[in-house]
């Protein structure tokens, strides 16, 4: 049951953390707004508005990126009020400890990740796919190709590379195709408007055929084999940045073939599931830096060791994520054990300070 103490310390830190978020938005928004290339692009396809919409949508999506900086600067600002206005020494004093004043910020932290994780993060990223995709070469170690795009293929026929203008049906139709073979000497490139998967194979409707020497050949069906199935297709031209948890979920349960596509994948599924307990270990963190007492009301300086730890979580999150979707590190502990390392450095400083042990 949720007490009056409960709701009194979780209000305050909850209300500083979304001012906090609210700031970092609107600078990001701000820094957003100045990519005029990509504006002008939206602008020219969609319109004025969306191409705002799409500002905003970023802008949402970046901070979120940074949840675990602002929920530390929200809770410190909450914490250093409690210690100015020497509520946390009234606690105290009642007999209540740090631990029983953590339960119901801890609570509020773990539902608003888990809220941003099954509807904010899935209602931005389904709006930003729409109208801005992640371009190429950014987000989730697998790239979003909007145009001129690449695959690698190999089958019973052997390995080829298939350039196509644009894709349609999550990667299963192509336009405007380009077969380059590599177990042909005679067979130089194939050409068609349009190239169809079906059941492991490409089929290309109506083809032409260049054979060395220049010398074409139209075939009204031509047949490739390959080993991608229809999860990797959708993965590989896209990006798992543009993947919701739920369709990450379902993407991974219809199978993935390629390890490279299927550790990008598991790492953003596992980067979303932790996000409440790396959520949780920022607040600790502020707790063990900022909440012990000072006789003076002078914290400049656990303000500071608490924002550099935080800023350091930050860091290994984000080159913890490059490493499991690459697939250098596996997606588990390159998602949970950031979390998990903030976690535990706050309760570890928290032990120290409040009963002397570590």
């Amino acid at each position: 049951m949720i007490s009056r103490l409960d709701w009194f310390v979780s209000t305050r830190v909850i209300s500083r953390v979304f001012r906090v978020i609210f700031v970092f938005f609107c600078l990001i928004f701000l820094s957003e707004s100045l990519d005029g290339p990509r504006f002008a692009r939206v602008s020219a396809i969609s319109g004025d508005a969306v191409a705002w919409l799409s500002v905003v949508t970023s802008s949402v999506r970046w901070t979120i990126k940074t949840l675990s900086i602002t929920v530390l600067l929200g809770s410190i600002i909450a914490l250093v009020e409690f210690q100015a206005r020497r509520e946390f020494v009234v606690m105290k004093a009642s007999g209540i400890s740090i631990w029983r004043i953590l339960r119901g910020p801890m609570l509020a932290i773990a539902l608003l990740g888990i809220a941003i994780t099954m509807l904010g993060e899935g209602i931005s990223t389904k709006i930003n796919r729409e109208i801005n995709p992640t371009p190429p070469g950014l987000g989730g170690g697998v790239a979003r190709a909007t145009s001129d795009i690449w695959l690698h293929q190999s089958g019973a026929n052997g390995e080829y590379f298939i350039r196509a203008e644009s894709a349609r049906e999550n990667g299963s139709i192509l336009h405007n195709v380009l077969v380059f073979p590599d177990w042909s000497d005679d067979i130089r490139r194939i050409s068609a408007q349009k190239a169809d998967y079906l059941q492991g194979q490409w089929i290309l409707n109506n083809a032409t055929l260049t054979k060395t020497g220049g010398n074409t050949q139209q075939v009204a069906s031509y047949v490739l084999n390959t080993d991608s199935t229809r999860a990797d297709l959708r993965v590989s031209l896209g990006s798992t940045e543009d993947f919701t948890f739920f369709e990450l979920i379902n993407l991974l349960t219809s199978g993935v073939s390629d390890p490279v596509i299927r550790s990008a994948a598991e790492t953003r599924l596992a980067k979303l599931a932790a996000l409440p307990l790396l959520l949780v270990g920022s607040l600790l963190i502020a707790f063990a830096f900022t909440a012990g007492y000072q006789r003076d009301n002078t914290f400049g300086m656990a303000i500071l060791y608490g924002i550099v730890m935080g800023f350091v979580v930050f860091v290994i999150t984000e080159m913890a994520d490059r490493a499991g979707s690459s697939g250098v590190l596996d997606p588990a502990f390159a998602t949970w054990g950031p979390a998990i390392l903030a976690i535990l450095i706050g309760v570890s400083v928290l032990l120290k300070k409040e009963d002397g042990r570590a």
